[in-house]
This record gives structure tokens, sequence and C-alpha cells, in this order.
């Protein structure tokens, strides 16, 4: 990676930058070629059998092919600067077998009957090869077969189609804004994708699917020359799965958030965010410092995301739990003996978390996961009780159970598809609860917006989280912004101390277009939705001091 497009990535967002190079896979396009249409459905069929075909008649027991065309677009700029555009296709496919009771994988970018009749005689011959070392066969769970069927992301406006200088045009927008109210440095960026997959297997589905995804966001920094500080303030966006209306108000909702903060939902005004973003930034530099201690927490959705992520989401992977991977995240805590308890208190009795791979507007929303299974939602912590994990076709049988959760996932044609991480999310309280009304019954607390750095144990258990805006609350009102905030907990006690959770009108979704799992790595997209929500008694340091 050269330093230059280091340096462009960088400041966009939590992992990113490190992340961004696999999200950018393919030939470098135009932007005009983008709306190029892909292969047709039927040839796509024709070929999809060819490798079924193959693989049967070398003897494999099952057989599925991935052909996937991965459309991206990027646009980074820099105070009233453009960095760079840079729109990418790529296409091919990948095959996978069962053969002997195992495993192989093997993928080509030679869409042809040749090339695919040649990777598939690869595939079955690494499961061949495989086998001899395979102590027990896999056992995948029976799944539906369901014929030709086709899922598409709900947009509005195709980001494909939208000129590139609208789009640059609205970035510079949004710094210009920031400059003008007291920023020093300001870059911006769009990230848009478009996952175009056709899934074929031996047991009968052929499912096409077209899925979209979108994430605008910035950094802005302020700086006292005199003192030689600097602060810096991150977007309150969140990536999600829509079209480009996400961009210009189409379904636009705005919640007023304390302190004039503003809250997004299904739209975003980047313009107006990055406005606030210069004045916040400005008014961090004189922050008063946090007092160590104990706080009742209010955190609100684009924060208690992350927090989600990290101590659920990963936690309650079913192959993290069995100790089969390690990779980024670690193990869990989170392990087999708790959930057989059928007693084991994850959090207090108004926490149920859930796993959701069809929920509308999500980054992970799809139809149908990457080894056919129609998308479901399904219970993780039902009253604050441990009672699922997330698991795939050969996973199941582990915790036994005889269906697929459906949330198997390749970040490409390129990459075999295993267990990722679908959406989980924090359900509403039950009864009409607001901000305004838990800040009113708080006595000693600190209000959390946006994310911040955060470092999480091994077993995903003791952890610490800051944040990008953080508000001092007395006696049930806010009194000023602070500074130096991060909380330290561990995910037992953290999520047994949630006291209130507002309602659905204030629900709204964080996501991470770069979640790392893996080796050889592959990153996925992922929403957490929450309403805001009340921690009582959280520990809470000073990130300022000197120890």
């Amino acid at each position: 990676m050269k330093r230059r497009k280091f340096v462009q990535l960088s400041g966009m967002g939590a992992g990113a930058a490190m992340l961004v190079p696999s999200m950018m896979m393919g030939s470098s396009i135009t932007a005009d070629a983008l709306l190029m249409p892909g292969m047709d459905i039927l040839t796509k069929r024709k070929l999809a059998d060819v490798a079924l075909n193959t693989a049967r008649s070398l003897g494999s027991t099952y057989a599925d092919a991935r052909i996937g065309r991965y459309l991206n677009q990027y646009v980074f700029t820099r105070e009233d600067k453009v960095q760079n555009v840079v729109n990418t296709e790529s296409f091919g496919i990948g095959i996978r077998v069962i053969a002997n009771g195992t495993w192989g994988f093997a993928s080509t970018n030679s869409v042809t009957e040749d090339g695919i009749m040649k990777a598939t005689q690869q595939a079955v011959a690494i499961a061949k090869a495989n086998s001899k070392i395979q102590k027990d066969p896999v056992q995948l769970a029976p799944v539906e077969s369901h014929g030709e069927v086709s899922w598409k992301t709900p947009i509005k406006k195709d980001f494909k189609s939208v000129p590139v200088s609208e789009k640059v045009d609205l970035l510079l927008s949004a710094n210009a804004a920031a400059m003008e109210n007291g920023a020093n440095f300001v870059n911006s960026a769009l990230f848009m994708v478009n996952e175009q997959k056709y899934f074929a297997s031996t047991e009968g589905s052929y499912i096409d699917q077209d899925i979209h995804r979108i994430w605008p966001t910035f950094g802005v920094t302020a700086i006292d020359r005199g003192a030689g500080k600097f602060k810096s303030r991150q977007a309150m966006s969140a990536p999600m799965g829509m079209g480009y209306e996400y961009m210009d108000g189409l379904e636009s909702e705005k919640l007023e958030g304390p302190s004039g903060l503003r809250l997004y939902r299904n739209s975003y005004d980047i313009v107006e965010d990055a406005t606030l973003a210069a004045k916040q930034a400005k008014e961090m530099l004189t922050a008063k410092s946090v007092q160590p201690g104990k706080y009742d927490l209010v955190l609100e959705p684009n924060h208690l995301g992350l927090t989600i992520h990290e101590s659920v989401g990963h936690p309650l992977e079913l192959d993290r739990v069995l100790g089969y991977e390690a990779n980024y995240a670690g193990t869990s805590f989170a392990t087999l003996d708790k959930w057989k308890s059928g007693d084991f208190k994850y959090g207090s009795d108004i926490v149920n978390l859930v796993a959701d791979k069809t929920q509308k507007h999500s980054l992970g929303a799809v139809g149908y996961d990457d080894e056919g299974v129609k998308t479901k939602k399904w219970d993780l912590v039902r009253n604050g009780v441990l009672t699922n994990y997330q698991a795939i076709r050969d996973q199941v049988h582990m915790i036994d159970q005889k269906e697929s959760h459906g949330c198997c996932y390749a970040q490409s044609w390129n990459d075999v598809q295993f267990q990722r991480m679908p959406n989980v999310s924090l359900e509403a309280g039950k009864e009409k609860y607001s901000i305004n009304d838990m800040i009113k019954n708080v006595e000693k607390g600190i209000y959390i917006a946006g994310r911040g750095s955060y470092s999480i144990d091994q077993q995903r258990y003791n952890f610490q989280f800051g944040g990008t805006v953080f508000y001092e609350i007395k006696n049930g009102e806010i009194v000023g912004m602070l500074d130096d905030v991060a909380y330290q907990s561990n995910t037992q006690e953290f999520w047994n101390s949630c006291t209130k959770i507002c309602d659905e009108n204030d629900y709204r979704m964080f996501g991470s277009f770069f979640d790392g799992k893996g080796q050889p790595s592959q990153v996925s997209a992922v929403s957490h939705g929450s309403s805001t929500s009340r921690f009582d008694g959280v520990n809470v340091i000073n990130t300022g001091r000197s120890v």
C-alpha cells in the first residue's frame, strides 16, 4: 500500500484504513462502466450447472457455486480538494464441494465452461487430499430447495446513476461548512458498494441477489495553537444498506438530541453534521476533564452499537465459542456450559439481544446467505439470559440444532464462505420513554454519543470504550461538555447494569463496513441497532492523566 493512499484512507473510521484495501479488490474501471449490465441470469445458471455437474461426476456429495460481480466506488476529499475517486469491478466464480466428507474450495476469474471445469476439478482434488487427515466428516444441516428466486436491497436511488461530480460537490460542501465553523482540517469520504451475487447448489437452489450499501463519513480537527492542543470529531453517520437516497433525504428522519446534537435515522445530512462537528471540536478544546469515578451512563445508539459489536456480536459466534476461530477478535468467555445451564445472566431482565439478517436498511440484510439459507431473526439473549449463538450449516449440529441460522458470508467470489456476524441488536424498550426522560432521572452521569477508541481482551470480556462527544449530567440536566472520558467494565457486569432503554421512536443503527475475521482475513458489513440506554454505576476513567 502506497503511503499516499494510506494517508488518504486514515481517519475514515476505526480499523478502516488497514481493511479498505480488501474492499478495493478488482480492476480499476470508469464510473460509467459501473452502469454496464453484468452477465444475464440464464448464462449464470448454465455456467453454475457446469460446476455442479462436474463436481457430481467427480464424486462430490455436495457442491455450490457463487458467481459474483462486485462493484465499488469510493470518493475521498480533503478541505477544498478531491484526493481520489476509486471505481473497481471484480468478477469471478467460487466453487465449494464436499468429497470424501471434506470441504474443498477453488475459484477463478475465467468464467467460462472450461475455466469453471478446471476450478471444480481443483476444488474436488483439494477436498480428497484433505480427507486423508479429516477425522470427522462434514455434517450439513438440511436446507430448503428454493428453486429460482431473487432478492434486492430496496433502494430508491442507485449510487451508480448519480454523477461523481454531485458526490464530490456534496463532500466539498461539508468540508467548507466545517472550515467556516472553526475546523482547521477536514477530510471526508463516500464508500459505496454493490454486490451482484448468484448462488447455485446441488440441492436445487438458484438464487440471484443485488445488494447495496453506502457509508458517508468525515473527520474534522480544531487546533488551539497557543495551548498546543487539538481535538477531532468524527461523523455521526452510520453505514446503511440503502441507496443514494440516504444522502438526499428521500426518507428524512432527524431526531433532536441533547445539546443540539442531531441524530440521524434512514437519512443523513452530512453538511449539517460537519457544521456541528466543527463547533463541537472547538468546544472540546476547553471542555472540563472528567473526574474518575462511578457514573450512570446514557449511551446513544451510534455509540452503543460498537459496544454491542465487541461484547455481544463477536463472543456469540459459535466458532469462537468452540475455540476454532481466534483471529482478530479472540475466542469467547460465553462457553457452551453457560448456554447449557439455561440460566446464565448475560444481562439484566430488560436486555433482549437479537440476531437479524432481514432488518430493513441494515448492512447485513440479504434474502439468502452464501449457503443458500433463507435469512431470519433469532434470539441470542432473552430477558437477560443467554439462549443461542450464531451458527451455519456445518456447525449447528454441535449445539444440537437442526437448522442453520443463515449467517454464512464470503467477502468475494474469490474467498470461501464461513460463519460471519449477522446484525446483532438490542431491542427497544416497550414503554414510551425518550432520551430527555432518561436524562431527567440521572443524578450523576455522562451522556456519550459516537464511537471512539476501545480495547477488549481475547475472551471478549474485560473492556474499555471511549466515544466521540461526552456531556456531564447533574441532577437531571446536561451541564456541559466533558473530555478524556472512557469507561471500563466486563461484558456480564456491564449488561447487567442496564436499567432503562428508550422506546422504538429512538431506535437507530450503527454499522461497520470493515468487520475483520479469519485467516486469510476477510471483511464483512454488519449493523447493530438499539435505542438510547442507561447503564448504572459504571467505572469511568480519565484518559488524559498520566499513570
